[in-house]
């Protein structure tokens, strides 16, 4: 093989990778599309929050009037999480946490943080931005 075809081939693959990783991580292409609504504000409690399997994204409300989002997919191995109980952010698959205000990693064996989704919060509605 030609050092041009191996050179087109790694930037194919790489690129396609890059594309993947960006869906499958909960990025701009899984959400859906901009300005479509997530939830009403009274669909998430104070305190806690809901997952949106579908869309792969999980929203908080840590305080009253604050709304979070992060991507649904856990940062250990990639598993979907399921509920936001107590505070946290929990995935079945392996027992990581994340914290409702930040996403950051509360309990392992997860490391890094949840991703930030971006939303819009307008009047009662919440909007994948």
């Amino acid at each position: 093989m030609t050092e041009g075809a191996t050179r087109r081939t790694v930037l194919a693959t790489g690129a396609a990778a890059l594309g993947a990783a960006a869906v499958g991580c909960g990025g701009a292409g899984n959400g859906g599309s901009g300005g479509q609504e997530l939830a009403r504000t009274s669909d998430i409690p104070v305190g806690g929050g809901k997952v949106f399997r579908d869309r792969k994204i999980v929203v908080t409300q840590p305080t009253e009037g604050d709304f979070k989002a992060f991507t649904a997919i856990c940062t250990h191995l990639g598993c979907t999480v399921n509920k936001v109980a107590d505070g946290t952010i929990d995935c079945p698959c392996h027992g990581s946490k994340y914290h409702i205000g930040d996403g950051s990693v509360a309990h392992g064996p997860a490391r890094r943080p949840l991703a930030r989704e971006p939303i819009k919060v307008e009047g009662n509605s919440i909007r994948l931005a």
